[in-house]
Parts: C-alpha cells; structure tokens; sequence
C-alpha cells in the first residue's frame, strides 16, 4: 500500500487529503480561512494564513499515516489559479496580502490595454481581464507599495506553498500555473517577454517552470511535517480535476461545481488558436512529450452563489440546506438569478456585469430563489459548453462533474435536461485533489501509467436527460436577464 497526500489549496479553505493505491479508505484534513474584501470588487487572502492551514491540515494528514503504520510516497499540490503572491526570499515574509483571482481593481486597466488584445490571445491563450495574474503584479508594483529588489518574488498559490515546504529552495511552479498569469507562451512553454513587459514584470521575479507530474523538491521537515517527502505533483486546480477525471482523450470533458464553475475540454497535444468565448490553457505537462492543452470556459461564480443564500441573505443556515430548499418547490416560479457578483467569465467576459434578480412576485419565497440560484449554475455551464463546442467544432457526448455542489441531484439532472447529454458523478467527487495525487504518484512510481490511473475512476451515478418541454424557454429567458446584467457598473 503506497500512500500519497494531496494539498488542496482552494478559495475558501486548504484540504490535505491522503489517498491509497488499493481500497482503504482516504482520510482528510480541513481548515478555513479568512476572505477580506476591503473594497467593491476587492478580493484578498492572507498568505500566511494560508500557510498554516497548508501546516495544520497537513501535519493531523501526516500524523494519521504514520499512526497505521505508513510512510508517504509523495505529496502533490493543487491550487486556486491567478491569485497572486508578492514575497521577499530572504525573509519568506509576503508583502500584504495576496490578490485573489476573484478581484477586478485592474479591470480598467485591462480595459486601456485593449489594442493589446492580439498578442495576449496569441501568446497566453487567454483574454485581457482583470481576472489573470499579470495585471495584479502590476497593481502591486505600481499601486500596492510592493518594490523592485533582488529578493522580489511573485507566485501563484502553489508556488508559496513549495517554497514554504522547502524551506525556500525551491521556487517553482508548473504550466498549468503559469498558462493563467497573462504572462506565460503556452506555445513556447517559457515565460513571455512580450507580455512581461506589457505588464512591467521583471521576469527575474517569476518561479522555474517544472513538469506537472515530476519531482520539483522536497519537505524539510517542520510543524509537525516530516522531511524528505518527494513533492512530485503541481497543477492548478481545474486542471487537476481534468486529470483527476481521467479525461486523457481529446474531447473528454470535465465541469467543476466550486467556488466557480469551470468547464474543460482536453483538446490533444497541438495547442488550437485562440477562440471566441474561450481560453486556451495547459492542461498539464507529464514531463516527457508535449503538454496537454485544454480549451476552458471559466465562470465565476457558482458555489459562491450558494454561501451568499447562507450569508448574504440567510435564507439557509448552512450550504447543504440549497437542495431540499430548491427541490421544496417545482420550479423556480419565473425568478432568474444571474450571480454576475464579480463580472461575468466566459463566454461574456465583462468585468463590469453585476449580479441581478429577475421576476420576482408577492409569490416569490426563498425557495424559488434558491431554486433559481441552483438553475443559474446550470444555465451558465449551458453557454459555456455550447461556446466550447462553436469553438472547437466538436459537440461533447458526456459531462464528467465534481466539486461540492455535484452533490445535488437536482443540479445535475436539470444539467443533463439543458444540455441534452448524459452528466456523470463519480464516486470521488474531489477530483482536484485526486487528480494532485495521481500526477504526483505517477511521477514517483505510485500508478504506473495514465491506463492504471483511468482504471481508478468509479462511476457514482449517470445523469439522462429527462426534458420537460420547458428546457429552451426557460433559457431563453435567462439569456434575456444575463444581457440586462452587462456592463451594469458603467451604466
């Protein structure tokens, strides 16, 4: 029995996971941490609180396999993508807080760079917004008070966790990381020259690029944390629920409930030109080969929706309640939802879209709204895969899903009705950190091939498309609700 442990470093709290090679059971570690939000449309974490919920789960992980008497073959490393971390390497002290992906401070910015436009979608695959890393650096040099020296370092997630691990010998991070800074050429796989001077970045600032599945340090031992553990596997989160679905063929799909929603589509080894609507990503990078590319559509705000019922409008004490709420009434009585909370993602990308109710009544109670939120996340992952398959010129014939809100039958049959596919759950609904593990067990000898990872997948329940009748009216009518939404801040 080979054990590997995952650290899952979300938006909202880190999850250290450790996962088997045979059937015993998996056991997890989980804390929460603090989202501040100091202006409109500012999003910030503290990295070093961050860092010791990295510390804590992963120590009580650690404990519980050396207590059943084993030891660990690797950790693997999966992360929120785009939020940004300014350090000193010779202290390991951040400067301020870390800008979350979730942030629009930059969008007029992003906005002025327009005529620049061409040569990001060239190069990075991706879109000018607000969204990406290169324009939070930016803002940290230019507006944060964060200033140029030798010791400078900017790093997503995953690289503040690997250098904190290792005790600042190792500065990495992977492509799947690095294709969603703006600032990387997915087609060279090297960071750009161009973009880093588009955006003032001293290229000098930014970490090694490193395979996804490969070893790129090791532990030092600290907290609880023993030493010499192989860190074998880095990839950013959707990424790594792509692999983690074992979705290893081009045209294999994946969608994620989190925090946001992303939809992925392995494309193959040949990197597409860029597409309307959608971004052009790594997937990952096995360390022998071409990378894997995937087209992605990226939606903001799902998951989120559902603590904003819990904390915003306490309409529900806790998450788990959105489902029997939503499933209390039998349709959502006309209300639509558009939770633009943050801007709209793919396939509109307007930073300046705000979230919007429509049709309410004297009827409306919390249950529509509910009920509304829950359709939202289906209808937005609707224009994301019929954008995808505009774009690719491929139609997906099944839709593999994880992520918290996969829990919920509901979501997924009303998915399966929109989109007219078969939707299927697996067994391990944490295919992010599943999907860390298997890239760092690959890389140490755990699974010996991408086929004894695929054998791993398990099947929980396959969603058919029941409709109603109903399914294009009713989108007809949130398309209506999501124009009326846009560039809302500007109006």
């Amino acid at each position: 029995m080979s054990a590997v442990v995952a650290i899952d470093a979300g938006t909202t709290g880190v999850r250290s996971r450790v996962f088997f090679d045979d059937s015993t059971p998996s056991f997890a570690s989980y804390r929460e941490f603090t989202q501040y939000f100091p202006r409109p449309g500012w999003v910030e974490h503290d990295p070093i609180e961050i860092w010791d919920a990295v510390v804590a789960t992963l120590a009580e992980v650690c404990s519980h396999i050396v207590a059943i008497g084993q030891s660990i073959a690797a950790i693997g490393i999966t992360n929120q993508r785009e939020t940004i971390v300014a350090w000193d390497r010779q202290s390991g002290r951040p400067f301020g807080r870390a800008i979350v992906w979730q942030d629009r401070r930059t969008a007029d910015r992003c906005a002025s760079l327009s005529a620049a436009l061409p040569l990001v979608r060239e190069q990075s695959g991706l879109v000018l917004d607000p969204y990406f890393s290169g324009s939070k650096i930016e803002w940290m040099m230019r507006e944060g008070g964060v200033t140029r020296s030798p010791d400078l370092a900017f790093g997503t997630i995953d690289s503040w966790i690997v250098w904190n691990l290792t005790g600042g010998t190792s500065f990495v991070t992977d492509p799947s990381n690095a294709s969603r800074t703006m600032l990387f050429d997915i087609r060279r796989m090297t960071w750009s020259d161009d973009l880093c001077a588009l955006f003032d970045v001293p290229r000098e600032t930014l970490p090694h690029v490193v395979p996804s599945s490969g070893r790129c340090g090791t532990t030092i031992g600290q907290r609880g944390i023993p030493a010499h553990i192989p860190i074998a596997g880095v990839a950013g989160d959707q990424q790594a629920a792509l692999f983690g679905q074992a979705c290893f063929q081009p045209g294999a799909t994946k969608n994620t409930y989190g925090t946001g929603s992303f939809v992925l589509m392995n494309v193959g080894h040949a990197c597409p030109e860029p597409r309307h609507g959608m971004l052009t990503t790594v997937a990952w990078d096995l360390g022998s080969g071409p990378p894997t590319y995937a087209l992605e559509g990226a939606i903001f705000i799902t998951g989120a929706a559902i603590q904003w019922l819990r904390d915003g409008l306490q309409i529900i004490d806790h998450a788990a309640a959105v489902g029997p709420l939503a499933e209390s009434v039998t349709d959502s009585g006309g209300v639509i939802v558009v939770p633009a909370f943050t801007g709209l993602g793919s396939p509109w990308w307007d930073p300046h879209a705000r979230g919007a109710v429509f049709g309410i009544t004297r009827g409306t109670t919390k249950a529509h709204i509910a009920r509304a939120v829950v359709e939202s996340m289906a209808f937005q992952t609707r224009d994301v895969v019929e954008a995808m398959a505009k774009a690719s010129g491929v139609s997906i014939t099944e839709l593999r899903v994880d992520g918290g809100a996969a829990v919920m039958d509901l979501l997924l049959q009303t998915q399966a009705n929109l989109l007219n596919v078969d939707v299927l759950r697996p067994r391990e609904l944490e295919s992010t950190a599943l999907g860390a593990a298997f890239l760092a067990g690959l890389a140490e000898g755990v699974w010996e091939s991408l086929d004894s990872v695929a054998s791993s997948w398990q099947l929980e329940r396959r969603f058919s498309p029941i409709p109603n009748g109903n399914e294009d009216a009713h989108y007809a009518q949130w398309k209506v609700g999501v124009e009326r939404s846009l560039n809302w801040s500007h109006t």
